[in-house]
């Protein structure tokens, strides 16, 4: 159902991170298998999953020593990152569901995944830890015809000083290393719009919680290879550094 990793550990420099990855996968539940009937391409879309977000989480994870809860379930059954009462929690092959099945899709994966995720950043919350936590996705390069200007995406909410100044250093350090990408902030969706991260920031303070969206652009999962390879370990060392407060060779 969703992967849990890791426990807590010491952290990077005054940060205890954690990795989330909600759009992992585009597995379907056989139990709802007869939803999906003749929705092969748009399984394999945008829509169903981030291709690369599972693998860029894992590698994050792992370079940061950080414990990671990632789900591989289809967002068209139940969307993980959004709020309930959200007008996309669930998909058109979900909505005609009587509410009781409903109900008990979302108990299931929405609810045992964000309680997941709530509990590691309250455990290390309550031990005085500063949490940060990467909620990685992708997104698709040209939706609805309108090319997207950039590779990477780093997602924060403004308000908050310490999300501000995380992002401003990963995006530094990573120009410094990769000086041919694009890297945007807030872009190409809004740091505060409904997801993970903007629910867990009403629970937690910024004295506590520091909640980043990372967005990369599909068309680096898509090409593969050493490229993406590449970008991976770039990303995954440009944030070590930021979050440890020292510079990139």
């Amino acid at each position: 159902m969703n992967e849990v990793a890791g426990g807590l550990c010491a952290g990077v420099g005054p940060w205890f991170p954690v990795v989330t990855c909600e759009h992992g996968g585009n597995r379907v539940p056989a139990r709802y298998a007869g939803l999906f009937t003749g929705a092969r391409r748009v399984l394999a879309s945008h829509r169903a999953f981030d291709r690369g977000a599972l693998e860029l989480a894992r590698r994050l994870a792992a370079r940061l020593g950080a414990p990671r809860v990632t789900a591989t379930v289809t967002r068209l059954l139940v969307d993980l990152n959004r709020s309930p009462g959200h007008p996309g929690l669930y998909s058109e092959f979900t909505a005609r569901l009587d509410p009781a099945e409903r109900r008990a899709i979302f108990e299931r994966y929405w609810g045992t995944y964000r309680r997941r995720v709530e509990s590691l950043v309250e455990e290390a919350a309550g031990r005085g830890a500063r949490v940060l936590h990467v909620s990685v996705h992708t997104f698709t390069p040209v939706p609805d015809g309108s090319p997207r200007r950039a590779d990477v995406g780093l997602l924060y909410d403004p308000s908050r000083p310490s999300e501000q100044d995380l992002c401003l250093a990963w995006q530094k350090t990573l120009g410094v290393r990769r000086p041919d990408l694009s890297v945007r902030r807030n872009y190409p969706y809004r740091g505060t719009a409904n997801g993970l991260t903007t629910w867990l920031r009403r629970r937690f303070g910024p004295q506590r919680y520091a909640g980043i969206e990372l967005e990369v652009n599909q068309r680096w999962p898509r090409r593969g290879g050493r490229p993406w390879t590449q970008l991976q370990r770039d990303l995954a060392e440009a944030l070590a550094a930021a979050s440890s407060g020292t510079s990139l060779p």
